[in-house]
């Protein structure tokens, strides 16, 4: 099993292991005194891991509770929120107690946002189940909802009590899920791992690995002890995020995250390629990389909705926007770019 110590507001461990699932409830009950533990999950994953890790939490002594959302971002609403909120409020959850989210992204964020709210702040901890979750939306304490006029535009940072990562059960993940986690594990190889981004297009498999998920989630526990508030080096993370949120907007969610992200990495290297800042070759190598992993590059949907959702981004200030833009496989830059200048970025991304 490996340990990796992350330094914030509240420092918590990622624990990274076969067999987390079932050792929950030894591992969480020294850190907590909580009586009753809520399991926060999505109706897919319930039927496969819910009762496992009911069975470990309440070896471990604590009263547990179950919660089951709709799956999909399209389910990651005030309207779920609340139903959440409410939920905890007729069971007689206390500041006391904790939170589990057991499932993928939407569950994490949901989960946290609702423990970082809910009486003021309860404890969490993340048991996430899908590769996406693993590597990156589990860690650095970021929460949130979206609401219909853009994505994790309510939310909060809100650092959980643990983090536990079981390899084992990507075992049962959809294919196509683990294309959408491979995106982000692309993600940080060209942010700042040549020897990564080498494995990926030798070995796509390699995504689901301990190595792969354990070095991603080292590069986000460097950034976020750097800059926990997302205000200078952590928004190196969002490479291919300010387009990719506009694509999964515009697509209404029928596009996954990791789907959207590819493309907007796709679209930013192809941009900053024409502008002399990224070498054709490490443009080909990254768009070679998608290909390998099953990721998309392009998008149909048009400039405008996109246009009209980047201006509602969080990373907007005033009339400017920060983009992530490579250099190098294994090095990128923070550009402030102003929202005029966007339509020419998205048209040399080869978004027209």
């Amino acid at each position: 099993m490996r340990r990796i110590e992350v330094k914030a507001s509240r420092d918590y461990a990622v624990e990274i292991g076969p067999g987390l699932l079932d050792r929950a409830g030894e591992l969480l009950r020294p850190l907590s005194g909580a009586g009753t533990a809520v399991i926060v999950t999505g109706e897919h994953v319930a039927a496969l891991y819910a009762p496992r890790l009911r069975a470990s939490l309440e070896r471990a002594g604590f009263r547990v509770l179950q919660w089951t959302h709709p799956s999909g971002e399209a389910y990651k609403t005030l309207e779920t929120y609340g139903a959440l909120l409410s939920f905890l409020a007729r069971e007689g959850v206390g500041r006391n107690d904790l939170l589990l989210a057991l499932g993928g992204g939407v569950t994490g964020d949901l989960t946290g946002f609702a423990a970082a709210t809910y009486q003021r702040g309860v404890d969490y901890a993340q048991v996430p189940t899908s590769l996406l979750a693993m590597v990156d939306s589990s860690v650095g304490g970021k929460t949130a909802v979206d609401l219909p006029e853009g994505k994790n535009l309510a939310g909060s940072f809100y650092q959980p009590l643990a983090v536990l990562c079981d390899p084992e059960l990507l075992e049962t993940l959809p294919e196509e899920e683990l294309r959408n986690g491979s995106a982000e594990v692309l993600k940080y190889a060209v942010l700042g791992d040549p020897a990564l981004f080498e494995l990926l297009t030798k070995d796509p498999s390699c995504v689901r690995t301990e190595r792969a998920i354990a070095r991603c989630i080292e590069m986000k526990r460097d950034l976020v002890g750097e800059d926990e508030f997302d205000r200078g080096s952590r928004q190196l993370l969002n490479l291919g995020h300010s387009f990719g949120h506009a694509i999964e907007a515009c697509s209404e969610y029928r596009l996954r995250h990791g789907e959207a992200v590819a493309i907007g990495m796709a679209a930013v290297a192809r941009a900053a390629t024409q502008m002399g800042i990224l070498p054709t070759a490490d443009r080909d190598a990254l768009l070679s990389a998608l290909a390998r992993l099953g990721l998309p590059d392009r998008t149909e949907i048009s400039a405008e909705c996109l246009l009209q959702q980047i201006r509602r981004d969080k990373k907007r200030r005033g009339e400017t926007i920060s983009l992530i833009v490579p250099e190098r496989i294994g090095a990128c830059r923070i550009l402030q770019v102003p929202l005029a200048e966007i339509p020419t970025w998205l048209r040399l991304g080869g978004i027209a």
